[in-house]
């Protein structure tokens, strides 16, 4: 039976003030948007199609990361073990390469350059053409707030890989607090200002939540038994997340409580549990901005390219250790760098499930996102940029496939990047430059 009085728009917000600002929040897709099957708004149009970057830095080992089978039945090797709750969620292309065409393989930048513009740069920072994520965005994120939104998870503004040429960057937001600012108060950091430091005036005063209760009481009377619940849970789940940045950002009251020195040459936020606490308070802001359609294209940064993780108390970082830790005879590998793999590969599962979780129409956010998870490198110690990791997940709205191994046998890397940009629907049929220019997509994946 077809349901009457759809009188509510998908651009519907509830407005309020807070602290004598405006505010506006969007609204996640309730039945009332929706046609009766749950599979597209109420006036035809599909739902929304995102796209996303998450990226890690310093590769992997490329025997123990790469599946031994092709196709949708393989095992999951060593270094992908963590993806096994959200194994038919992800496909795993492995075998692509760089080709350089005579220029110099610059130490993780030349990969991940290759990876996102189609063609190898001539020196570091070059950027030889705009990243794809900006083309993809100027398609699909027109008619959202934010075109893009760049996150990074280890306190540096600049550490983001969008770019629109080698001097125009979209920097990315550097904590929780900033990014909730950002999508949900008035309170914008500029990353030009310098680095970002939570000023405790500004925390919460009054919740968005709060600031937007009289809206949300006329909303409420309109709505059917089913939206009013999954309304409550939209709002419980915003609750508990201003909680947690609240709680993150506020000292113990304790008499004992002192605040240590910090250690000689550490950089915030770059400590592993630190940056997984980071990523995973990121990623549940990330979910209400894609829910309420305030941005359709993110790029997630876990670790930058000379990924500067390290574990507590330890001086060397990740980067360091792929260049002076020993490969272990016996092992084959690095087993201390190794373990950093292990917590990127975890953090990326950890993301997709949580898009996989979140229900959207008649199934979950995940179902109509694209999102390339990749690095720079394959083995770091020799900053070898053949057989790039990459990581596919999601449904594309019904136009991927995901679950499957594919073998790139050495083709170019660029295969990759035509395929994302022709599944978000860019008019292209050959990407990339010299002998990475390429007309043929990873057909494998596409539905």
């Amino acid at each position: 039976m077809k349901r009457a009085n759809r009188l509510l728009s998908r651009r519907t917000v509830l407005r309020g003030m807070a602290g004598g600002t405006a505010v506006a929040l969007g609204l996640p897709l309730l039945e009332i948007f929706l046609n009766d099957n749950g599979t597209a708004l109420a006036q035809g149009a599909p739902l929304p199609l995102r796209f996303g970057t998450w990226f890690w830095g310093c590769g992997m080992n490329p025997d123990r990361w790469a599946p031994a089978d092709e196709g949708d039945e393989f095992d999951l090797p060593p270094e992908l073990l963590a993806l096994q709750p959200v194994r038919d969620q992800v496909s795993i292309l492995s075998g692509f390469n760089t080709i350089l065409d005579g220029r110099p393989n610059l130490p993780h930048w030349t990969g991940v350059m290759a990876t996102m513009t189609g063609s190898a740069p001539n020196f570091e920072p070059e950027v030889p053409g705009p990243t794809f994520d900006v083309a993809i965005s100027k398609a699909v994120g027109t008619t959202t707030r934010f075109r893009s939104l760049e996150i990074t998870c280890t306190g540096v503004p600049t550490n983001s890989y969008s770019r629109e040429s080698q001097s125009i960057v979209n920097a990315s937001a550097v904590s929780p607090l900033q990014l909730y600012n950002r999508i949900f108060g008035p309170e914008f950091h500029d990353p030009k200002d310098g680095e970002f430091v939570p000023d405790p005036k500004t925390l919460l005063r009054q919740s968005v939540l709060s600031a937007v209760q009289g809206d949300t009481a006329r909303l409420v009377q309109r709505l059917g038994s089913h939206d009013r619940q999954r309304l409550d849970q939209y709002f419980t789940s915003l609750r508990q997340l201003e909680r947690q940045i609240e709680i993150s950002l506020t000292p113990p009251n304790l008499e004992a409580c002192r605040r240590p020195g910090a250690p000689s040459g550490e950089d915030p936020g770059t400590d592993l549990p630190q940056a997984i606490s980071t990523h995973d308070l990121m990623t549940d802001l990330l979910v209400f901005a894609l829910l309420c359609d305030q941005t359709r294209v993110f790029n997630m940064l876990f670790s930058w390219g000379t990924s500067a993780l390290r574990l507590p108390g330890v001086d060397i970082s990740h980067h360091e250790l792929t260049h002076d830790e020993i490969v272990d005879t016996e092992l084959g590998y690095q087993p201390r760098s190794t373990e950093f793999v292990l917590e990127s590969m975890q953090a990326f599962a950890n993301f997709v499930e949580r898009l996989a979780t979140t229900p959207e129409g008649a199934g979950t956010l995940l179902d109509n996102c694209l999102i390339l998870g990749h690095s720079e490198s394959s083995f770091a110690k020799s900053h070898d940029t053949t057989r790039i990791p990459v990581l596919i997940a999601g449904r594309a709205g019904g136009r991927v496939q995901p679950g499957l191994h594919v073998r790139g046998n050495g083709d170019p890397i660029t295969r990759v990047g035509l395929t994302i940009q022709q599944i978000m629907g860019l008019p292209i049929s050959e990407w990339g430059t010299g002998s990475m220019q390429t007309s043929r997509a990873v057909t494998d994946i596409l539905v």
